[in-house]
């Protein structure tokens, strides 16, 4: 009996699926890439829920015939590739003829489309690879593709969807890729009836400048170098335009988005000096290369390539980005005309030299604790010959009853300064340096870092708050007004709500972000970075939509406590025992240890 079977094209079409599909964005990103190799100028997006209910792409493009129009949805239809020798000569972007099969495979889909030539278009309704329904019908030039009910019959793969502001950002990145490259097009964007963006047809720094973000234009620096390996043009942000999070960072060749850490590298380290290594430079580079040296097979979604002549690419790119930050004086110049000496004030060059004393106290003795000094001896420890001198015994050498009355008096001082030392520690604890809270044990000391128990103090207090009602705010005199880059634009957008509840009452126009209340916490604190970290952590591209309140509420409670102090005594007890209420009050929200034991064997050791 044989085991080996040949699987039926419908699970053959949802294996392929499941490595071209993986989620709605990677149905706008096939979608679209048709749409330019149709030779567009005008596409259009929409999209609703996310892309898990709808996803339509609009185009103006060539269109095509009943017959064509059929034939697209099978497995390994293309009309990018006649023979296997065109896959080294590529210049459109999807041939290999899996896309649209994957999406009728698990979605909804109904294709209207139309060539100019012809006043009649045609439309076709496809599920699960299965053609539904066929008709002639009016429509205008170019191909119109519609995606409902994404994963309807994978639902394993529908419940591994984010929340839909994540896919969202999923979505709008691949659109701000194809946008990107190609700005000749006019595209546009909207989300449940919203418009996220509307791109007009101009040259590059026009679309860069419009993806980045209001502000951004006047922070780009072209970049131009063209040798026989490679042709680099394109734009890089100036230092000042480095942010905190990733997403700033395109490489395109021969118009193709693609990833490389290789080639980032080269980019990034043509910044140092210049940014900090928490910031990630903004860039938007494309490359020309012979398409014969390079490979664009190796991914499924085609955003890795392997180069033939990758190190050479590297340094020439370095090289040209280090060029124009040159060009346009980003780098710190010298002056090569001035004399290499030190300036020195006239009034000090006349002046002799005098040198330097070291002024040291033979008396002084680390040891001596200044707690157990007496008023009379607060100058700093005394040998036993000065301290005799103090008591009036003379300056001979004393004799045993000297000693001896010596002795009684040096006792009667310790045990009067014990005294006074076990009252002012009665409470059995003490502050380092306002950071540290250090309380003895019996085997040891425990060690409490202040900042990261108020964290968690704080983070316990905020959840119990924001669960019942929102934060308390504080109104501001004056709004404040800040630009955003899309992805923060996205951010503030989508989690409207939970900011509100957070004590954030703002408005948003365009790229423009008005805020009018905060919440009380930050009142005191610098609050454009509160509001960079703050949006850097709604923005955590990893998390279900339950989880985004914790990671700003573990924000918030990490910002207000950044600067907390203990200022008296009394409340040393009271955080203490406020601390230890909580069942989490070893770990900060974000895994971090708040206290550690050192024992006095481990004290021991180290002396």
């Amino acid at each position: 009996m044989s085991i080996i079977n040949l699987l039926p094209d419908h699970i053959a079409n949802q294996i392929a699926a499941g490595e071209v599909i993986q989620r709605p964005a990677s149905v706008v990103k096939e979608l679209l890439e048709n749409a330019v190799d149709a030779g567009a100028t005008q596409i259009q997006l929409f999209v609703k829920d996310a892309g898990k209910t709808l996803i339509q792409v609009l185009d103006n493009g060539k269109g095509m015939d009943a017959q064509d129009a059929q034939k697209c949805f099978l497995r390994h239809a293309t009309s990018k590739l006649q023979t296997a020798a065109d896959l080294f000569a590529l210049q459109t972007k999807g041939f290999r003829g899996e896309a649209l099969a994957s999406i009728a495979a698990i979605a909804h889909v109904c294709l209207k489309t139309r060539q100019e030539s012809q006043d009649i278009g045609i439309q076709i309704e496809i599920e699960g690879n299965q053609i539904k329904h066929k008709q002639e019908v009016i429509c205008q030039k170019g191909s119109s593709f519609e995606v409902k009910n994404l994963f309807y019959n994978v639902p394993a793969r529908r419940n591994f969807l984010k929340s839909d502001a994540i896919e969202l950002g999923h979505i709008q990145t691949e659109f701000e890729r194809v946008a990107l490259a190609h700005p000749a097009i006019q595209f546009s964007f909207q989300h449940n009836g919203q418009d996220v963006m509307q791109l007009a047809a101009g040259n590059n720094r026009m679309r860069i400048a419009a993806v980045f973000g209001k502000g951004s234009n006047e922070k780009l620096v072209p970049i131009e170098e063209h040798t026989d390996i490679v042709r680099v043009s394109g734009y890089i942000g100036k230092p000042e335009m480095a942010k905190k999070s990733r997403g700033e960072q395109y490489l395109f060749v021969n118009d193709r988005f693609f990833k490389d850490p290789y080639f980032h590298h080269a980019i990034t380290k043509a910044y140092d000096g210049m940014i900090s290594e928490k910031h990630h430079a903004s860039y938007c580079i494309f490359l020309e290369v012979d398409p014969q040296k390079i490979d664009v097979n190796i991914h499924p979604t085609k955003t890795e390539i392997k180069f033939e002549e990758d190190r050479f690419i590297y340094s020439i790119l370095l090289s040209s980005v280090r060029q124009a930050l040159g060009k346009h004086n980003i780098f710190p110049t010298l002056d090569f005309e001035s004399e290499n000496a030190f300036e020195v004030p006239s009034d000090v060059r006349k002046s002799e030299p005098i040198a330097p004393q070291i002024l040291v106290n033979p008396s002084y003795n680390p040891f001596q604790s200044t707690l157990h000094q007496s008023s009379k001896s607060s100058g700093g420890a005394k040998n036993y010959s000065s301290a005799l001198q103090q008591e009036g015994f003379g300056s001979t050498p004393p004799s045993p009853e000297d000693w001896q009355q010596f002795y009684q008096i040096t006792q009667q001082e310790t045990a009067e300064n014990q005294e006074i030392f076990e009252t002012d520690t009665s409470s059995k604890q003490f502050l380092l340096h306002d950071k540290y809270l250090v309380s003895p044990t019996k085997s040891g000391f425990l060690i409490i870092d202040i900042n990261r128990a108020q964290n968690r103090i704080l983070f316990d207090e905020l959840i119990q708050r924001f669960v019942a009602q929102p934060l308390a705010s504080q109104q501001l005199l004056f709004p404040i007004e800040r630009s955003l880059a899309k992805d923060a634009k996205l951010t503030w957008q989508s989690q409207k709500s939970l900011w509100n509840q957070l004590g954030f009452v703002f408005e948003l126009a365009e790229d423009i972000l008005q805020i009018k209340a905060i919440p009380a916490l930050l009142s005191s604190l610098d609050l454009d970075l509160c509001l960079d970290e703050l949006t850097d952590a709604a923005a955590y591209q990893d998390i279900d939509s339950g989880d985004v309140a914790h990671f700003i509420v573990a924000k918030l409670a990490y910002l207000g406590a950044k600067h907390f102090k203990l200022q008296h005594a009394e409340e040393v007890e009271h955080f203490i025992e406020t601390l230890f209420q909580s069942s989490q009050h070893t770990t900060t929200p974000n895994g971090k240890p708040i206290m550690f034991t050192l024992g006095f064997d481990e004290l021991a050791k180290k002396l």
